[in-house]
């Protein structure tokens, strides 16, 4: 499988480097620069989930989670881990792709962008919501003054909800806006990133409106 999407992937124009297990992935991952991980959650040694969790110790890439169970536990425990978005084996190539590019995009984010969201008026740049201020030139987080460390995808769901601060956001919304999803997508990725959002920039800034979405307080 390793080598058959590498060989895809070539095809898109991309520069792959594969690795047969987590350990010598960490490996690489720390030898290399990569703009992007694919993880197999079954990757022997140390396992996809415990790899995610090593990488996002010291770096903000966007990581692709591949599962064999989509309905399992494996799902959320990546995504807890901090990965971005997931993907079920068997999974066809457009598909993967289309992630990929989507993941890739977020990486690359620029406000000035046409995709992104019309950020409420600010003086220099810099939105207020209490202790948290978000920097949308600079693309910089903080909270009492201190940086917060976001990833791609983490810092455009903020921005998406600071774009529409008290209004209720519904999660296949958040997924056509945020993840690019062209289609009805697992809302699981929605709720474990903002489960995240919340343990970084406090519980009480993001509101659960049950039945509907999600609610960013003022």
């Amino acid at each position: 499988m390793r080598r058959s999407f590498s060989v895809a992937l070539g095809r898109y124009g991309y520069e792959v480097a594969v690795a047969a297990d987590g350990l010598a992935g960490l490996e690489a991952f720390r030898e290399g620069e990569f703009d992007l991980l694919i993880l197999d959650v079954m990757l022997p040694g140390l396992d996809g989930i415990g790899l995610c969790r090593r990488v996002r110790e010291s770096s903000l890439v966007p990581v692709l989670m591949m599962s064999a169970r989509g309905d399992g536990l494996d799902v959320v425990a990546g995504l807890e881990a901090g990965a971005d978005d997931y993907v079920v084996k068997p999974v066809d190539t457009y598909v993967l792709v289309a992630r990929i590019r989507s993941l890739l995009r977020r990486a690359t984010y620029s406000p000035s962008a046409s995709s992104a969201p019309e950020l409420p008026d600010a003086q220099g740049e810099l939105l207020t919501f209490g202790e948290l201020s978000i920097d949308t030139s600079g693309l910089e987080v903080f909270v009492s003054g201190a940086p917060v460390a976001l990833t791609p995808t983490e810092l455009k769901l903020l921005l998406e909800f600071a774009a529409h601060p008290g209004v209720v956001l519904e999660r296949h919304a958040l997924l056509r806006d945020v993840w690019e999803y062209g289609w009805d997508g697992d809302s699981r990725v929605v709720d474990l990133c903002v489960q995240r959002l919340r343990k970084k920039l406090g519980r009480d800034r993001i509101e659960t409106v049950r039945g509907f979405g999600y609610k960013f307080r003022r």
